[in-house]
């Protein structure tokens, strides 16, 4: 066998070049990582924005005690609302009627809207009940002594039919003689229960909130995010109200109402309080129940003074 060459031996000796790796594709890696990492950080904001929306519409505030009375009047505190662990969730107030009162076999059942809690509403409960009405009021859950979770139109909308449930299943009372009253977003879910229960004999929607998204467009936050895309959060009421026969009283104290109540079909009765007035707020809600819901102690009742628009 021949033996190699010097020249041989040393070649096979030489170790092999390193390859090179081209400045270039590294360049384009690093690119890409940062395009992914950027694309994945989008995606997160927007998942979170789509998590955490409800946080720009509604604004609850906890409460630890109820008040010792509403305006003077005694209520009964209540828990209801049993969700799958048969815990009740929700805290509301039944305020009866005086014995007198010209609407004792009708209950107003008050939905209160988008901030603060049911406490915030204590001067309008007290006005409702000086009307001599059965009233239930309470707070969704995430709000005052309910339970502690954030809201959302999917469970507020639930939390409306648990009291709706309570009231005609534990107090029996008939759906002929329960009268939804829904203020800022609780005007959405009072409609929503008029559509659900035709039964209903009227409904009140005071300065209800609409256009929700744009109130959420308005926020910084949502600038760079397709919101119009991922906002959910926008508790219906133009197109609801466009189908719905129940009697309606509207009651508008800002502009921002007056595009719902115009798709609104009729029966409907329109209200506008250019100045706040509880003897005029008082006369036209007992002017619009004398009309719809027969009153238990029949009294004439002056007409109110306010931009009235009737529809039939």
């Amino acid at each position: 066998m021949p033996r190699p060459t010097p020249k041989a031996a040393a070649r096979r000796q030489q170790p092999a070049s390193p390859e090179t790796v081209s400045p270039l594709w590294l360049v384009k890696a690093i690119a890409v990582t940062i395009l992914a990492a950027l694309f994945c950080g989008y995606l997160t904001f927007c998942f979170l924005f789509y998590q955490g929306q409800w946080q720009l519409i509604l604004h609850p505030t906890r409460t630890t005690a109820g008040p010792l009375s509403i305006a003077g009047t005694p209520y009964q505190l209540i828990h209801f609302g049993p969700d799958e662990s048969a815990i009740p969730q929700l805290t509301g107030w039944w305020i009866p009627s005086s014995p007198d009162g010209r609407y004792t076999q009708t209950t107003l059942l008050f939905l209160p809207g988008s901030d603060g809690s049911l406490q915030d509403s204590i001067p309008t409960l007290a006005s409702l009940h000086n009307l001599g009405i059965n009233i239930f009021a309470f707070d969704y859950r995430g709000y005052g002594q309910s339970a502690s979770t954030h809201p959302s139109q999917q469970n507020m909308t639930r939390d409306a039919d648990s009291a709706w449930q309570y009231l005609t299943t534990s107090r029996s009372i008939p759906a002929q003689h329960i009268v939804p009253y829904g203020t800022g977003v609780g005007a959405s879910l009072a409609a929503q229960l008029a559509i659900e229960h035709p039964a209903l004999p009227a409904l009140i929607l005071d300065s209800p909130h609409t256009d929700l998204l744009d109130t959420a467009l308005r926020d910084p936050r949502t600038h760079l995010l397709p919101a119009r895309l991922l906002f959910h959060e926008s508790f219906p009421l133009i197109e609801p109200l466009a189908n719905l026969r129940t009697p309606k009283l509207l009651i508008s104290r800002a502009a921002s109402s007056d595009k719902a109540f115009r798709a609104a079909s009729d029966p409907k009765i329109t209200v506008e309080f250019p100045i706040a007035s509880e003897a005029l707020y008082n006369q036209t809600l007992a002017r619009f129940l004398d009309q719809y819901v027969a009153p238990s102690i029949p009294q004439l009742v002056p007409s109110p003074a306010p931009s009235i628009t009737n529809s039939r």
